[in-house]
């Protein structure tokens, strides 16, 4: 049976990369640190997938067992030897800490097998892989990371599902929308998943996912912040102000995007209606607070909010619904969100502007910036 090494045992991991490669034939073993997960994987050996409907359909996942990383570190080492995919859904922010595990993995596959790997890093960062890679690297000699050359394939990807907060108190089963996408940027004949699209140019896609999926995610979350901070995503949609808002903004990203790529005007249209009508759905029951948590690596200057608003002026095109979107999640005070206790603290000592150069790399002079200052006044006021 062909194997897979996920890292990230969470509600991601399981309820949708794990959940492709079981479908399609593979065993999963996830690799995590929580031992209530990788105890339940074990015993069980399976779990329940529910889509967020009308009729909450159910699928059964099998063939998966876990391992604890930090106490089967040779079991995971002995795993990556012999797997086919090695993948990650743990958050971009994690990938420095697992790449000296995956390094050893590697290092005793390469010497004893000349079977294809293939190496995906799941996560909502653009070259998410290629970061990996980087950190693996670190860890190699240069011997052995030679030896990588035709054994060991980085691929990066662009991933798109919904996965709420989940009430299922302890039980390895997900909640998950109906709705994925996971494409995959390779040149390489690559063994076939279900649900995986091939590519040989990623950019196009993970920038339409990223500047219209998490960018609206985004926008919602912080302006449903602001009017009710115990919103869900579907009532913050509810508030007709909030949906124009939302159009606007990605209207303006949109605009980029077609501009950027040659994108069909009418379709991308298409696409951003569906991917509002997917936040309306309640099944998803969504908290504006899931959603707007992190606002720091948010507000990064390669991230959705800033990223769109600087690429889309230097193409002359309009920003000033980005700039709004970037004040409302500065006012993001979740005081149970680690990061916006941080943005909260830097800003009464530094000043917005400051704080805009130090985390979204936009100088006090640039026009975003003061754009984004007036805004930010409003809407504290």
């Amino acid at each position: 049976m062909n194997q897979v090494v996920h890292f990230g045992a969470g509600n991601i991991g399981r309820g949708f990369i794990g959940a492709l490669f079981s479908k399609s034939g593979y065993h999963v073993t996830f690799v995590d640190l929580a031992d209530d997960i990788i105890n339940q994987l074990n015993e069980k050996g399976q779990y329940q997938v529910k889509l967020a409907t009308d009729q909450q359909e159910t699928m059964t996942i099998t063939n998966v067992s876990g391992l604890n990383n930090m106490k089967q570190e040779s079991d995971v080492i002995e795993a990556i030897k012999h797997a086919t995919f090695l993948t990650t859904a743990i958050g971009p922010n994690i990938l420095p800490r697992i790449a000296p595990l995956i390094a050893k993995g590697l290092t005793e596959r390469v010497k004893s097998t000349d079977d294809k790997l293939y190496v995906i890093a799941c996560e909502n960062q653009i070259s998410a892989t290629d970061l990996l890679k980087g950190y693996v690297l670190e860890h190699l000699d240069q011997e052995t990371a030679e030896l990588l050359t035709g054994k060991v394939y980085f691929c990066n990807s662009a991933v798109d599902r919904i996965v709420p907060i989940q009430n299922n108190q302890g039980s390895l089963d997900v909640l998950v929308e109906p709705y994925y996408e996971w494409v995959v940027e390779t040149k390489e004949n690559i063994p076939s998943v279900d649900g995986m699209d091939i590519v040989a140019d990623l950019a196009p896609f993970i920038e339409r996912k990223l500047f219209t999926v998490n960018t609206g995610h985004a926008v919602i979350a912080y302006l449903g912040y602001l009017k009710n901070k115990s919103f869900t995503i579907d009532q913050a949609l509810a508030d007709e102000e909030i949906v124009q808002q939302v159009k606007a903004t990605l209207s303006e990203t949109g605009a980029y995007l077609t501009h950027q790529y040659g994108l069909d005007p009418e379709e991308h249209q298409q696409y951003i209606n569906k991917i509002i009508n997917r936040f309306k759905n309640s099944y998803l029951n969504d908290a504006v607070i899931r959603v707007g948590r992190s606002p720091l690596r948010k507000l990064g200057l390669n991230d959705r909010l800033v990223r769109p608003a600087t690429e889309a002026k230097k193409a002359g095109l309009s920003y000033t619904n980005l700039a709004k979107a970037i004040a409302s999640a500065l006012l993001f005070d979740y005081k149970e969100d680690e990061e916006a206790v941080k943005l909260q603290a830097m800003i009464k000592e530094k000043g917005v502007s400051q704080v805009l150069k130090e985390v979204s790399g936009l100088e006090e002079d640039n026009e975003i910036t003061q754009e984004v200052i007036s805004y930010y006044n409003v809407l504290k006021g």
